[in-house]
């Protein structure tokens, strides 16, 4: 089996991705649950990148896709909205505690 550029990218890609998630989990920024979360994910993505006819099952036969790009376009756009909505909700409940703070702080200094 002869790899293609590409292949040892994606390779290369996903060990360095694995690094530095065990540096994250190192530096305490990730817990253990994240940590596997990611080695998984980066397993996975190496994994396609070297065997990339094994979506064939998945995009062809039960998506009925025509194409593997067609269903990495899909869940990318799929990802991104769900990701601008994750950080929405982030956002907003961020901004509430802050009026809540703000007021507060307002409220504590009218009365002294």
């Amino acid at each position: 089996m002869a790899l293609a550029g590409i292949q040892i990218l994606g390779l290369l890609f996903g060990v360095f991705m694995i690094y530095l998630t065990f540096l994250n989990y190192k530096r305490r920024q990730f817990t253990i649950k994240e940590q596997i979360f990611w080695i998984v994910f980066w397993l996975a993505l190496m994994f396609v990148a070297l065997f990339p006819n094994s979506l064939d099952v998945l995009v062809k036969d039960i998506l009925n896709l025509s194409r593997p790009l067609d269903f990495f376009i899909i869940s990318g756009f799929l990802f991104l909205i769900g990701a601008v909505f994750y950080t929405y909700t982030i956002v907003r409940r961020l901004q509430k505690k802050m009026e809540d703070i703000v007021r507060q702080v307002a409220l504590d200094g009218k009365k002294k």
